[in-house]
């Protein structure tokens, strides 16, 4: 026991010292032009004018495919439990109320959020929380499904930022462009395409989320699965 014990401390030890030298590596041994000055200098070529969305949405486009398929699998794995269950009763007068008038200029600021991102701080991500977070308003002040659209249409909804990102690679390779490379002729609308898709995919997919399972179909006052058995 004392000896496998030794064995972890010396083993983490080196493992902090590795660490530590990696990061002191990064920070001071790096002699050449960084990766933020190398993005910088290239803005003009990516479409957009907001190096945040040139980098996320241009530069380093795979990854941003990537975090959107596993959000999407995020979703899939939450329907995957079955049907969420109603758990709120309508909402009162004042939260009524507030939610008429919140809602609405949360989806209002999301739209602007979207739109800014290309050339200030803003973009897909933020425009899509802010989608989610109107959804989890709407959840909370009664109703069951949050607002979302019905389920066919929800599942497309979901599916469409991986979807638009993969239909564009697709078809800018076949072009000649290369995937996921974006001629700076079209660089611009191509990334505010990509962007509309996919705020509307973590919108949907954040507040589908929150539901904690498929959203259910009310009938009359029972509400059912979408394989019409009675919950």
């Amino acid at each position: 026991m004392r000896a496998r014990n030794l064995v972890i401390a010396v083993t983490l030890a080196f493992l902090g010292i590795y660490l530590a030298w990696v990061f002191l590596e990064g920070v001071t041994g790096q002699t050449d032009a960084r990766l933020a000055d190398l993005a910088l200098a290239r803005i003009p070529e990516s479409g957009v004018s907001n190096p945040v969305t040139a980098v996320l949405l241009n530069f380093r486009a795979y990854d941003t495919l990537l975090e959107l398929a596993v959000l999407l699998a995020a979703i899939l794995g939450i329907w995957s439990t079955g049907s969420a269950v109603p758990g709120f009763v309508p909402a009162g007068p004042v939260l009524s109320s507030l939610t008429a008038s919140v809602v609405p200029l949360l989806v209002l600021t999301a739209g602007y959020m979207l739109w800014v991102g290309a050339h200030s701080p803003g973009g897909a991500f933020q425009a899509g929380a802010l989608l989610g977070a109107a959804g989890v308003i709407m959840r909370l002040s009664g109703r069951p499904n949050a607002g979302l659209p019905p389920l066919p249409w929800l599942r497309v909804a979901t599916v469409l930022g991986v979807l638009a990102f993969t239909v564009t690679a697709l078809a800018l390779m076949g072009a000649g462009a290369g995937f996921l490379t974006f001629p700076l002729a079209v660089a611009k609308w191509v990334i505010l395409a990509i962007e509309t898709a996919a705020t509307l995919a973590i919108g949907a997919a954040l507040a589908a989320a929150y539901l904690a399972g498929e959203p259910v179909v009310a009938t009359g006052t029972t509400a059912t699965s979408p394989g019409g058995s009675e919950r």
